[in-house]
C-alpha cells in the first residue's frame, strides 16, 4: 500500500521506516524542510532509529520524506503524528487541524486516515472528521475510513519497541476499524481492537494519567519521609516484595517527555470545559510534580547550608543530566532543565553535563567532562573536586558513579540510584 505519515518525529519516523521495512511504499510528509533534508541525506534526528536503517528503506526506495503536500496524492493509508502540545496551559490541536486540512485534499474513495496524535476523547470524532469531509467532499464513513489509534511510543526503550508493543485501533464504524486493524497488522505484533473511538482516545490519556498520579504520589511521599528522618527508598523496595496490589514507581525531579507533562491536562481541560466538573486528582499531580524541580534546588540549596556554609548564589554545581530520562536525547518539558534554569536564576555557576545533547540543542552545554564518563576519559580541564556540588539530574549509563562517588564533596541524587554515604544524599 502507499502509506502517508504525517510528522517525522518520535512517533512518526518509527512508524514510517517499520511500514517501509515490512514492503509498504511509505512518504513520510513533514513540514519542517531542514528535517526533510537530513532524512533524504540518511541522517536520522530520532536515536530509535538509527541512520542504518533510515538508509535501507531510503536505499530500497520504499520510503521518502518530502515537505510537499502534492505527493500525499494517492495514498491508500494516512496516519497522523503531529505534536499535541500545550500552549497557555490548554490543548492546542492546531497541529491536527492543519495535518487534516492537508489531508482533506488528497483523500480518495476508499482511503484511510488514522488520528495517533495524543489528544481528549471526542477529537477524532468531533474534530478531525469534518474537516476532512468538508476538504474532500466525501463522507468519513461511507466514502473514505477514519480510525485513532493511539501512539505508544517509549524514547530510548529497546525492549518494548513499535513492533512488539500491543496496538489499540479503534474506527468511526465496524468497516473502519476492519481497515484501520489491517494495516497495524501488517507492521506490529499485536492489535488490539476497540469498541468505539471515544474509548480508545481515552485509554490513551489514562495510560499517562495512572503514571503521572503514581509518580506525584511517590513523590509526595518522598518529601514526608525526608521530614521524618526514613528512607523512602528502602521503604519503596520493601513495598515492592509484595507479589499483588502494588506497583512501584520512584520519586524524582518530575516529569517530562511527550506523554506525562501534558496529556492528563487534555484529559482535565476537556473534562472542565465541556461539563464544568474538575479531575481532582489529575490537578494535584500536576501541581505535585511541577513543584518538584523546586524541591529540587530547596534540597540543595540546604545542603550548602548546612554541609559548607554557603549559599546557592555564586557556588559551583555540576548537574549530570539534561534530558528527561537516561539513555535519551528527549529534553522535551524535561524536569532537569527547570533544575538547571532555577540554579542559574540564583546566581549558581552550573556546569551542564550530557553525553546526548550538545550546544546546538539550546536546553544544556555538553562539557567534556573525564571523571563522569564510563571510561573516565576526556578532554576537560575540570574535575569533580572543583566542585561545591554535583546534583544528579539523569543517570545515563555514561557517568561513572563509583568515581563520582569517590570524588565529589557533595552529591544530591535525585534518581536513587547511588549508595546513600556521609557526603551522597537521595532525594
Amino acid at each position: 500500500m502507499h502509506i502517508c505519515v504525517l510528522g517525522q518525529g518520535y512517533v512518526g519516523l518509527p512508524l514510517a521506516v517499520r511500514a517501509a521495512e515490512v514492503g509498504h511504499t511509505v512518504t513520510g510528509y513533514e513540514p519542517d524542510r531542514a528535517r526533510c533534508e537530513a532524512l533524504a541525506a540518511g541522517s536520522s534526528y530520532v536515536e530509535d532509529i538509527g541512520d542504518g536503517r533510515l538508509r535501507a528503506v531510503l536505499g530500497s526506495d520504499t520510503y521518502y520524506a518530502t515537505s510537499d503536500p502534492q505527493d500525499l496524492k494517492g495514498f491508500d493509508v494516512a496516519v497522523i503524528t503531529v505534536p499535541t502540545p500545550l500552549t497557555d496551559r490548554a490543548p492546542d490541536l492546531s497541529c491536527v487541524r492543519d495535518a487534516g486540512r492537508v489531508l482533506a485534499e488528497w483523500i480518495e474513495p476508499g482511503a484511510t486516515v488514522v488520528l495517533e496524535s495524543t489528544t481528549h476523547p471526542g477529537t477524532t470524532r468531533d474534530v478531525l472528521v469534518p474537516l476532512l469531509e468538508e476538504g474532500s467532499g466525501l463522507v468519513a464513513g461511507r466514502d473514505f475510513h477514519v480510525g485513532f489509534s493511539p501512539e505508544r511510543i517509549d524514547p530510548g526503550n529497546a525492549d518494548w519497541r513499535l513492533e512488539n508493543t500491543p496496538k489499540i485501533v479503534a474506527g468511526l464504524t465496524e468497516g473502519c476499524l476492519e481497515r484501520v486493524k489491517a494495516f497495524y497488522d501488517t507492521v506490529t505484533d499485536v492489535t488490539v481492537p476497540a469498541s468505539g473511538l471515544e474509548e480508545a482516545e481515552l485509554a490513551k490519556v489514562f495510560e499517562n494519567t495512572y503514571r503521572h498520579v503514581n509518580i506525584a504520589l511517590v513523590n509526595e511521599l518522598s518529601r514526608m519521609a525526608h521530614t521524618l528522618g526514613v528512607d523512602v527508598w528502602h521503604t519503596l523496595e520493601l513495598a515492592a516484595t509484595k507479589p499483588f496490589g502494588f506497583t512501584k514507581f520512584l520519586p524524582g525531579p518530575g516529569v517530562g517527555g511527550h506523554c506525562l507533562p501534558i496529556d492528563p491536562v487534555y484529559l482535565s481541560h476537556h473534562v472542565k470545559a465541556r461539563h464544568g466538573q474538575t479531575f481532582r486528582l489529575i490537578e494535584l499531580a500536576q501541581d505535585i510534580n511541577e513543584s518538584q524541580p523546586d524541591y529540587v534546588v530547596r534540597r540543595l540549596q540546604d545542603a550548602l547550608s548546612r554541609r559548607f556554609r554557603r549559599s546557592v548564589h555564586g557556588a559551583r554545581i555540576l548537574a549530570l543530566g539534561a534530558t528527561y530520562k537516561p539513555g535519551t536525547s528527549d529534553a522535551r518539558q524535561s524536569p532537569a532543565v527547570e533544575v538547571i534554569e532555577r540554579l542559574r536564576q540564583m546566581g549558581a555557576d552550573v556546569t551542564v553535563v550530557d553525553p546526548y545533547l550538545g550546544e546546538a540543542d539550546g536546553s544544556c552545554r555538553e562539557i567534556p567532562f573525564g571523571p563522569t564518563t564510563a571510561t573516565g576519559t576526556g578532554t576537560g580541564t575540570a574535575t569533580v573536586s572543583d566542585f561545591d556540588a554535583v546534583v544528579l539530574l539523569t543517570p545515563h549509563g555514561e557517568f561513572d558513579l563509583v568515581r563520582l562517588a569517590a570524588e565529589a564533596s557533595y552529591v544530591l541524587d535525585t534518581r536513587g540510584v547511588m549508595a546513600a554515604e556521609p557526603h551522597i544524599e537521595r532525594l
